[in-house]
C-alpha cells in the first residue's frame, strides 16, 4: 500500500508542480506586448521563469534520481504553454508573433550537471543552478529576436487585456536596461542556486510527509 501511495503522490505532485509552474509563467513569453518596457519585462520574466523551472525540475529530478527527468519536466511545461498560447492565435495573432519561452536547453543542462557529478546534490545546486540561471535568458533572447517585425505587430494587435489608454504609444525599447540578457543571466546565476536548493528541499519534505 505504501509503495502505491508513494507512487500516486509522486505523480500527483509532479502534475501539480508542472501545472502551477506553467500557470505562473504563462505570459512570460509576452515581452513584446509590453512595448515600452520590453527589456525590463524580459529581465523580470527571465528570473520568474528561472525560478519555476529550477524549483520544479530539481524537485522532479531529485525525487526520481534519474538524469533526464528535468528535461522531461521542461517538456511538460513547454507543451502546456503551447496549448495556452493557442489562445493568442485564436484571438487573431500571427504564429510568428506568439513567443513560447524556451526551457528545454536549460533543463538539459540541469540533467547534465546531475549526471556528470554522479548524482551529487550539492554539485547539482551549485553547477546546475548557475547553468540554468545563465542559459535561460540567452536562449529566450534568441527566441525573441526571431519574432517578425515585433513593434509593427504589437501596434497592429494591441494586447486585449490592456485597456485602451494603456496601449503603447511610443516604443522605448532598451531605455531602462541596456542589456537584459546580461542582467537576467547575472541575477539568474545567483538566484538559481537558491531556487535549485529549494527544489531539493521540497523533495526532502515530500519524502518526510509520505513516510509519516
Amino acid at each position: 500500500l505504501m509503495v502505491w501511495l508513494r507512487r500516486c503522490t509522486h505523480y500527483l505532485f509532479i502534475v501539480v508542480v508542472a501545472v502551477n509552474s506553467t500557470l505562473l509563467t504563462i505570459n512570460a513569453g509576452d515581452y513584446i506586448f509590453y512595448t515600452d518596457w520590453a527589456w525590463t519585462s524580459f529581465t523580470v520574466f527571465s528570473i520568474s521563469q528561472t525560478l519555476m523551472l529550477a524549483v520544479g525540475a530539481t524537485y522532479y529530478l531529485t525525487f526520481t534520481g534519474v538524469p533526464g527527468t528535468a528535461t522531461y519536466y521542461g517538456l511538460i511545461m513547454t507543451v502546456y504553454t503551447w496549448v495556452a498560447k493557442g489562445a493568442w492565435f485564436a484571438l487573431g495573432y500571427p504564429y510568428d508573433f506568439i513567443v513560447t519561452p524556451i526551457w528545454l536547453p536549460s533543463a538539459m543542462l540541469l540533467d547534465l550537471a546531475y549526471w556528470a557529478t554522479k548524482k551529487n546534490k550539492h554539485s547539482l545546486i551549485l553547477f546546475g543552478g548557475v547553468l540554468v540561471g545563465m542559459s535561460l535568458p540567452l536562449f529566450n533572447m534568441v527566441n525573441l529576436i526571431t519574432v517578425a517585425d515585433p513593434l509593427e505587430t504589437a501596434f497592429k494587435y494591441p494586447r486585449p487585456t490592456l485597456s485602451p489608454y494603456m496601449t503603447p504609444i511610443e516604443p522605448q525599447v532598451g531605455k531602462f536596461y541596456n542589456s537584459p540578457v546580461a542582467l537576467g543571466a547575472g541575477a539568474g546565476a545567483v538566484l538559481s542556486v537558491t531556487f535549485t536548493a529549494l527544489g531539493c528541499k521540497l523533495n526532502t519534505w515530500t519524502y518526510r510527509w509520505m513516510a509519516a
